[in-house]
Parts: structure tokens; C-alpha cells; sequence
């Protein structure tokens, strides 16, 4: 045939079919055979020869009931990365490129495994990206462009008081008049706040409005983010008092209801205790104070404040229990109806009820999804508790409320009880807790053995995320938790459960009584805990490099069965490397340039104006992976301040070693002499003012002043490298950023 084809290739020509000239080569049957080599079809089937996509292919074959776990992790891929890349043209590349991947390997899909991932990988990771994208424009809402005190009329949506802070904070309803965004959140002191202060009422009130903030470092919080996805335009406070137009309805409101029983708990007992009783029957966190707060995050014991999966299997596993035996003491019941699928509805009302008491967060909502996905196995009479639970779970809540991904909330939430189930799948885990015949005292050796094993994976896989969203974590919480988890299911949780219960009979003080000695020994612990030496690791703003890889390798490796998840390892050692490498920002700026803070080698710190608040020092601190007070930069060594500047001699440790770095910082906006203020720039490395400074003004490598924090945000500098970080570099130049360019700026100046 090949022969055949060159002939006629040949006398086409007018050729001798005997000689080979690059004509007959091109025109012949090497051409032929080139372009079957070539061939985009048969190209699948040459890579699908090769031994590496074989062995991959046997692994995927193996593995394939574990391939659904990995659907929400390829659906929130498209999340983050429409986080990270910031722009609509990216979007659409990525979604673009997602598309062509699916076409390609659409033929061979049904017919190859690895195909088959690669399809639904590109397809979820596409889906995920258009579904935040969406999501971010259906609840896109006016901003507020500047502060602005002013008077308006407003319909309160919710009502919330914060003990800790002694305020009300009120998010109102404006229906965009006065100029205003259509929701606005205003926090009223308590001593201003009035009875009627309800959601559903009419209220005519004068607050200083300002835009939701951005993070002022990179890597900080970020309220604008969270304000944007809640419909919020505008945060203030409340100026005067408020008047109430119109009171609210008498109808039923849950928001209400559940002010009141919390207000009810915390009138129970005293102090610590009924701030902690009053989160575990509500969700009310508001009288919690920092103090106790800052206690409970250190000793690992912070997830008991969230409600999540701890509280409602409690809620779920109680009420089942209670119902299934009441109704087994009568045998004609017991005898004719499948008691267990009574007992698993009424289980699965009380948990939908418990979320929507407790305000219906995203843990709250995994774990009411998981639940009621259990009692549905149980019904079923499948295996409840199985990772595709958690899967199932995490892609619901995805789906509903993309943003969340991000968030520390949902990241802490899933990475728990994921590595609570695939620790229990684990084959030696499963033999340590096999039922056998054995003393008492060797059945509550196992148990403790069990609940250290289960706290010391939870604080492992819970480590990063913390250091990654809070610059810190706590490194005895295995131990703790193997008290506090027993003391929160056994004994608070049912007993502040029946001491509700009795006070409709007006019995419940005793029972209130035993759950406030309880949660007294749960405060103390978390204090012991926490002030133990080396109980709180700090760390510094972590590469998102790093925290991806990490995230990616403990994915790896809880989410596979076989032998192959230990290539987890690789990604994961990586990561670490990369964050046990990263060195501390060695100059802090603050988005508004008025907050300056500077490490030195010996990790002290110190800060232009220490009078800054809590918030601000504590982010500064954190930032910088900095324990204790900071200092006042008048009293640090090499710098020469005044009422106007300081002007501070700063070394590096880079490879070369003994760099001199000259930093002026400007700390007042009166008038500055023109000549004197250029001739201080020149001798400066950095200057950071939080004003505009003149063209005049040019030191040797960094202006930051207010021209140019507008355009990034608030940096970060590290001398040795000579590397910024800036916040629009970490987050992202979003819409509700609000970054203004050089051009908006000159504009406004004119």
C-alpha cells in the first residue's frame, strides 16, 4: 500500500520512482506517514500507552470510590483560584481553558478512568469559578465612596448585643435614601440603646458611616471582603440616641427569640460561665470576653465555641436515644412501628431546629447537613459516618455559599472532622476501637488513648490554617481536648439542655448549678492551658505558596487509601520548607500610612504611635509573628523623632551583611518647610507619610506615602530581600477593593 502511494506520489511529479528528492518526500508517502504520526487523534492514544498513565490509570481503578471525595475539592479549586486571579479576563481563560480540557479528553472519557477525573476535574473547577462569579454579582450593592455623618431613617433587620464590647450592633435597612447604601450596620452603646430596638422596627438615628474596611497589611483581615458577599455598603457609629418612628410587630421573629434565651441563660449563671452556656444554646458569642476568648484559641479549645459538629451530634444523638427508649417502654409501639425511624425524624427536626437557634452558620450548617445525612443511613441501614458524608456536606455548602471557602470558619470546620473520619478509617485505628472482651479499666485506656489520638490529628491538620488566618496556634490542645470534649458532650451540653427543660416547672437550678461547675473547669483549663509555657506558637504572615501546598499534600493524604497518599508528603514537606524559610517582614505600614512597625533582629518591636488601639497593635503584632508589648519608637535605638517624624538607621541580614537602611516616618499633617522636608527625603531609603507628599520629596527607594497606599494598600518590606508585599498584591485588585489608580487621583486633585 505504502509502495502503491509513493508511485503515484512519483508519476504526479513526473519523477523516477527510484530517486527520493524532498518533493517526493513532502508529496510521497513520508508525508503520509508523518501526519499519521503527528495526528491530534491518535495522540490520546499514544499517551495512553505510555507505562506512567498506565500505573495511573491501575491506581484510579483502585481508588475509585474514593474519586467522589475529590468533587468538592476540584469545585472549590474554581473558587479560589477566581479569588486569586482577580480579573474577569482571567475568569473567562480559566473557564475557557476548563471548557477545551473537558473537549479533549470528552472522546476517551467513558472509556479511561484517568479521562474520565481529568473531565470531571475541568468541568467542576469551571463550575466553581462561574458559580462564585455569579454569586459575587447577584449580591453586588452600593458602596459608600467616603465617611460621612448624617442623618436618616432606617428599618432595623437584626439586632445583636455584644456584652464583651457593651454595644448593640444594628444592621439597618435604609431603602437607599439620604444617598445611602440599602444596608448599613451601625453599633449603638449599650447605654444609648433603647428597649424597642427590634428587628422590624422604624428608627431615626445620626451615625458617622464609613466604608467597609480592607486589610491594612497583607495577609490581615479583611472585612471588606465579608461586607461585600453580606449586602453591606456601609459600618458606623451611632452619634446622640436614636428615636424609634415606629415600633416593631409583635409577630415572631427567631433573631428575637433567640436574644431572649440567651438572655435567659446568661440570668442563670454568673460570669465566664454564662457567656460560654449562652454560645452553646444560641450562638451568641457577644459576652464572651476577649480575655476568655484569647484563652480558648490558645489551649485549641475554640472550636467548643463554635457550633459545629460536636454540639449538634450531641443534640442529635440525645434526643434520638431519649425518644427511641421512651417509645420502647410501650410494647404494642415497639411491636408494630420501626421505632428507630421515628426516633431518626424527630432527631433530624431537632437538629434543623438547633441551627436555625444558633443562626445558622456555615459549621453549623455542615454539620446539620451531616447529620441528617447519618440519620438518613441509618434509616437506610448503610455506613453513616464516611468521608463522602463530609464531601457531600462541603459541595452543598460550596454551592449555596461559595465565599465561604476562603474563610477561616469553613477551612477549620472541614479540615476537623475530615481528619476525625480518616483517622477512624484507618485499619489500625479500627483495630485499637474493635469491641472486646476486657477489664474496665483497660476499656478506658483505649478511650483516652483514642480521644489523644483523634485531639492530636485535629490540632495537626488544624495547625496551618490557624497560623495562616491568626499568625498563631495552640500546641497542647490534644491534651486539653481530651478533657474538654467529654466534660462538653457528657455533662454541660445535657445538663444546660434539662436545666431549660426544668425551668418550665421552675426546677432547673440545680441543674444549672452543676452546668456552671462544669463550664468554670472548662474556662479554667483553657487558662491553665494557655498560659503553660510554649502553649501558643506565633508565626508571621505565611505565603500563600506555602498554605497551598500544604492544604494540597494533607488532602492528599487523607482523602486516598492507598499506598500512593504518601505522596502527600512531597507537597507538604515543601510547603513547610517554604514556611519555615519565610522570615518576618522586617517595616510594617498600614494602608493609611499612619501606623508604622519595625522588627529587629532580635525580634523586638516597635511601633511609630503605641497609642494606636488594640486592634491595630495586636494586627501589627500578629503580623509579625511578635509576642508581648510593643515598644515606642521614640525609645528604640538609632532613631531621632519629634513631634513631626522619626527618622530611624536600620540594618539588614542579607548575604552581604551590614547594610545601612535610613527610614523617615511622618507622624503629623502640620505645614513642613518645602526645602527642609526634600533635604530629609534625599537622605532617606523610605519615607511613609499618611499624607501626599510634594514631587520634591524623592528618596533613595520608596515613597509610600498617600499617592501610593491608595494604589496598594497597606506593605510590607523586607530589607535583606528587598521584596514588598503589598495587599493588592495578596488579595487581589476585587471590586470591593477600592483601590484608586494614579489617574482617578490627579482627577479628584483637579
Amino acid at each position: 500500500m505504502h509502495s502503491d502511494a509513493y508511485s503515484s506520489g512519483s508519476a504526479a511529479i513526473g519523477g523516477n520512482p527510484e530517486e527520493e528528492t524532498p518533493q517526493s518526500i513532502i508529496a510521497g508517502s513520508n508525508s503520509s506517514a508523518l501526519s499519521m504520526v503527528f495526528s491530534c487523534r491518535q495522540l490520546p492514544e499514544f499517551v495512553a500507552r505510555s507505562n506512567v498513565v498506565r500505573w495511573v490509570e491501575k491506581q484510579l481503578e483502585k481508588e475509585r470510590d474514593q474519586l467522589p471525595l475529590w468533587s468538592p475539592v476540584a469545585f472549590g479549586s474554581g473558587i479560589a483560584f477566581w479569588f486569586l486571579l482577580a480579573d474577569p479576563l482571567a475568569w473567562l481563560a480559566l473557564i475557557l481553558l476548563c471548557v477545551a480540557t473537558m473537549l479533549i479528553v470528552a472522546r476517551t472519557a467513558r472509556k479511561r478512568r484517568l479521562a474520565g477525573v481529568i473531565f470531571w476535574i475541568a468541568l467542576l473547577t469551571a463550575a466553581g469559578c462561574l458559580t462564585i462569579w455569579l454569586r459575587s454579582w447577584a449580591v453586588a450593592t452600593p458602596v459608600l465612596e467616603r465617611p460621612v455623618v448624617t442623618t436618616f431613617y432606617a428599618e432595623i433587620e437584626r439586632s445583636e448585643f455584644i456584652l464583651s464590647r457593651d454595644q448593640v450592633r444594628l444592621v439597618l435597612d435604609t431603602r437607599g435614601k439620604a444617598g445611602l447604601p440599602p444596608r448599613v450596620r451601625v453599633n449603638v452603646p449599650a447605654n444609648a440603646a433603647l428597649d424597642g430596638l427590634q428587628p422590624g422596627a422604624i428608627i431615626e438615628l445620626r451615625a458617622r458611616l464609613m466604608p467597609p474596611a480592607i486589610s491594612s497589611l497583607p495577609g490581615a483581615y479583611n472585612f471588606a471582603e465579608r461586607a461585600w458577599f453580606q449586602g453591606l455598603g456601609a459600618t458606623g457609629q451611632l452619634l446622640g440616641e436614636a428615636r424609634i418612628v415606629e415600633s416593631a410587630s409583635g409577630s415572631f421573629d427567631i433573631s428575637n427569640y433567640r436574644q431572649r434565651l440567651s438572655e435567659h441563660v446568661q440570668s442563670r449563671m454568673s460570669g465566664g460561665a454564662a457567656a460560654i452556656g449562652a454560645t452553646l444554646a444560641t450562638g451568641d458569642r457577644g459576652a464572651i470576653t476577649d480575655e476568655d476568648a484569647e484563652a480558648m484559641r490558645n489551649s485549641g479549645l475554640a472550636h467548643l465555641l463554635s457550633i459545629s459538629g460536636l454540639h449538634v451530634t450531641a443534640i442529635v444523638g440525645a434526643v434520638y436515644l431519649i425518644v427511641l427508649k421512651f417509645l420502647a417502654a410501650f410494647p404494642p409501639l415497639a411491636l408494630r412501628w420501626r421505632l428507630p425511624l421515628f426516633a431518626a425524624g424527630c432527631a433530624a427536626i431537632a437538629a434543623l431546629a438547633y441551627t436555625l437557634m444558633t443562626g445558622a452558620q456555615v459549621p453549623t450548617v455542615r454539620a446539620c447537613i451531616a447529620a441528617l445525612l447519618v440519620l438518613a443511613a441509618l434509616m437506610l441501614g448503610r455506613s453513616a459516618l464516611t468521608l463522602r458524608m463530609v464531601a457531600a456536606g462541603a459541595l452543598f455548602v460550596l454551592i449555596i455559599w461559595p465565599e465561604v471557602l476562603i474563610g477561616p470558619s469553613f477551612q477549620l470546620s472541614f479540615a476537623a472532622v475530615t481528619s476525625i473520619i480518616a483517622l477512624h478509617e484507618h485499619p489500625r485505628m479500627r483495630a485499637l476501637l474493635a469491641p472486646r472482651e476486657e477489664g474496665y479499666f483497660r476499656r478506658i485506656r483505649r478511650v483516652i488513648i483514642s480521644l489523644f489520638l483523634t485531639g492530636l490529628a485535629v490540632e495537626i491538620a488544624l495547625m496551618p490554617i490557624a497560623l495562616y488566618h491568626f499568625h498563631k496556634a495552640g500546641l497542647y490542645g490534644a491534651f486539653a481536648n481530651i478533657i474538654a470534649i467529654p466534660l462538653t458532650t457528657f455533662v454541660i451540653m445535657p445538663m444546660e439542655a434539662l436545666a431549660l427543660f426544668l425551668d418550665s416547672f421552675g426546677l432547673g437550678a440545680p441543674a444549672w448549678w452543676i452546668c456552671e461547675k462544669a463550664l468554670q473547669g472548662l474556662i479554667a483549663l483553657a487558662h491553665f492551658v494557655s498560659s503553660s509555657p510554649g502553649a501558643v506558637t506565633l508565626f508571621p504572615t505565611m505565603p500563600i505558596v506555602s498554605f497551598g501546598l500544604i492544604l494540597a499534600g494533607g488532602l492528599w493524604i487523607f482523602l486516598w487509601k492507598d499506598k500512593w497518599r504518601l505522596w502527600g508528603g512531597v507537597p507538604l514537606t515543601l510547603g513547610l520548607l517554604i514556611m519555615a524559610l519565610t522570615r518576618p517582614a522586617d517595616i510594617l505600614v498600614t494602608g493609611d500610612g499612619r501606623h508604622v512597625g519595625i522588627r529587629n533582629a532580635d525580634n523586638e518591636f516597635a511601633m511609630l504611635r503605641t497609642r494606636s488601639g488594640d486592634f491595630i497593635r495586636s494586627m501589627l503584632l500578629e503580623s509579625a509573628g511578635v509576642k508581648g508589648e510593643p515598644a515606642n519608637l521614640d525609645d528604640w535605638p538609632g532613631a531621632n523623632c519629634n513631634r513631626d517624624s522619626c527618622t530611624v538607621v536600620l540594618f539588614d541580614e542579607g548575604p552581604k551583611g551590614g547594610r545601612k537602611w535610613t527610614l523617615l516616618a511622618m507622624r503629623s499633617t502640620y505645614y513642613l518647610p518645602a526645602l527642609a522636608l526634600s533635604a530629609a527625603c534625599q537622605r532617606a531609603d523610605i519615607v511613609v507619610s499618611e499624607r501626599r507628599l510634594p514631587e520634591s520629596c524623592k528618596p533613595r527607594w520608596i515613597k509610600a506615602d498617600r499617592t501610593l497606599l491608595r494604589q496598594t494598600g497597606g506593605l510590607t518590606i523586607h530589607l535583606a530581600s528587598g521584596k514588598i508585599e503589598t495587599v493588592r498584591e495578596r488579595s487581589g485588585d476585587h471590586i470591593w477593593m477600592r483601590f484608586k489608580s494614579v489617574m482617578d487621583q490627579r482627577f479628584q486633585t483637579d
